[in-house]
């Protein structure tokens, strides 16, 4: 038995001192990188025309480098054209109907009216002047020196010459009121539709230009002159050249030693001996299986954070889909 017990106590200090030699080692030899395996990452713009007409011309190929603003094809605007001088036309035409009724009348307009009430005013005088006489004779004679009639056509005249009288005091009376605020209110209505209707119509011919939004590679184009345009259906797709990433993932053991900010080196097959510097721009905050096309020295079974790893390709050679490796170098103790 004490034999038995020495050798049980002499086995159990050679593990022990193996254990400790396993983590003397383990802590001096970390590895100096984590490297990650992913596909090279971007974003792509699908390009449609914002009206239906007839494509007119295109004028940007598959491969073009093409710049923000930057003409890619054009509709016909043959149609279009015509409605917005017509247009042009009924805003000018409005504008001055509205400018017409905030002046008001004119003075020549009102002194007409003034004249008008004046000559109104002399043939009333007149008028009641003549029934008088006529009206002081028939009873001064006892009806014997005017006749009836004659009575009667002087009262006509003078209730006709007051009528006009009041018509022409009504009329200068509206001639300097000016115009009623209904109807200033409807003319400024109908302007503020004419243009709305004209900044439609220009909207409109100026999206029968198809402009890049930004910077960008056509990497396809889909319609050709003579074919009708849609906002269903694309014209170009774009790929945005800068920024691109690696989309790579991180097993959750490791994920204390990735951080955002951290630098990157990312290499490639098509690229022997080179690497592209880049840095961890994005880590998620939820855990995944990892995706069947991402090889990793974990069980595939095993959670992991999806990483995009920033890279700097200034000459634009790397492509969408490159299978990648991405190695992150460690520093000691973790970030």
């Amino acid at each position: 038995m004490p034999r038995l017990i020495r050798v049980a106590v002499l086995f159990a200090g050679v593990m022990v001192i193996a254990a400790l030699l396993w983590w003397s080692f383990m802590r001096d030899h970390k590895p100096a990188e984590l490297v990650l395996y992913g596909n090279v990452d971007l974003r792509q713009v699908e390009l449609p025309f914002n009206g239906t007409e007839r494509v007119a011309a295109v004028l940007a190929q598959e491969g073009d480098h093409v710049t923000r603003g930057q003409l890619l094809a054009r509709l016909d605007t043959a149609r279009l054209i015509p409605q917005v001088a017509k247009e042009e036309a009924d805003v000018a035409a409005q504008q001055q109907a509205v400018d017409r009724l905030h002046h008001g009348n004119r003075p020549e307009e009102i002194a007409q009216a003034r004249a008008n009430v004046d000559a109104a005013t002399a043939d009333a005088r007149n008028a009641r002047a003549q029934y008088a006489r006529l009206t002081s004779l028939s009873e001064s004679s006892s009806g014997r020196a005017v006749s009836r009639q004659d009575m009667d056509a002087a009262k006509a005249a003078l209730d006709t010459a007051e009528a006009r009288l009041a018509v022409n005091q009504k009329a200068l009376a509206l001639e300097l009121a000016g115009p009623r605020k209904e109807d200033v209110a409807q003319g400024e209505a109908q302007l503020r539709a004419d243009q709305a209707q004209l900044a439609l119509l220009q909207q409109q011919l100026k999206d029968a230009d198809l402009r890049a939004p930004l910077d960008a590679v056509v990497r396809s184009r889909i319609v050709e002159p003579g074919e009708m345009s849609s906002p269903q259906k694309s014209a170009f797709t774009l790929a945005i050249v800068d920024p691109k990433w690696v989309r790579a993932y991180v097993a959750g053991p490791d994920l204390g030693s990735v951080h955002e900010g951290m630098r990157a080196a990312v290499t490639v097959d098509a690229f022997h001996g080179r690497s592209f510097p880049g840095w961890v721009g994005f880590i998620s905050p939820v855990a995944e299986f990892t995706p069947k096309s991402v090889e990793t020295t974990d069980l595939r079974s095993s959670l992991v954070y999806e990483i995009r790893v920033f890279v700097s390709d200034p000459g634009d050679e790397l492509r969408l889909g490159m299978p990648a490796t991405v190695h992150l170098p460690l520093e000691h103790g973790g970030k």
